[in-house]
């Protein structure tokens, strides 16, 4: 039983690392390959650069989150929503940082993440009291003005 799955992993590794990347890119379909390897090289190593469709699925992703934000009443969803609209924004400084081949973009997608698990952190403990002490987590429901 261990022998014959031991040689099935050994085919699958000797198929898989004798072919290079951009034979295993070219097996993926067109909508998936956001990322190939570039000709450039920086130190020695190949730079791995991000493609036009890049922006285009991150302005997909915004535009899913704020349409999430504005049409959903749920809290938590809201919270969801808003945690994809800044991870569309980190994939478009990335890809915009792998088009000027500047670090600037990746630096700052550092600082977005730790902002967005701090907001996290924070909104999942408001939404925890927000429903202890009112029942629900429904927006239109809550109001915390009412006197």
């Amino acid at each position: 039983m261990w022998g014959r799955s031991i040689s099935s992993y050994s085919a699958f590794m000797r198929r898989y690392t004798s072919q290079s990347a951009s034979d295993l890119l070219r097996g993926l379909t067109p909508s998936l390959r956001l990322c190939k390897r570039s000709a450039t090289t920086w130190s020695g190593a190949t730079v791995l650069t991000i493609s036009s469709r890049a922006p285009v699925l991150s302005a997909i992703l915004f535009l899913i989150g704020a349409i999430g934000v504005l049409v959903r009443r749920n809290v938590l969803v809201i919270l969801m929503c808003v945690e994809l609209m800044l991870n569309a924004a980190n994939l478009a400084l990335l890809a915009f940082g792998s088009a000027h081949q500047s670090l600037d973009g990746q630096v700052t997608v550092l600082m977005v993440m730790a902002v967005a698990a701090a907001e996290v952190a924070v909104g999942l403990a408001l939404i925890v009291t927000l429903f202890r002490h009112q029942g629900t987590t429904d927006v239109d429901e809550v109001s915390l003005l009412k006197g």
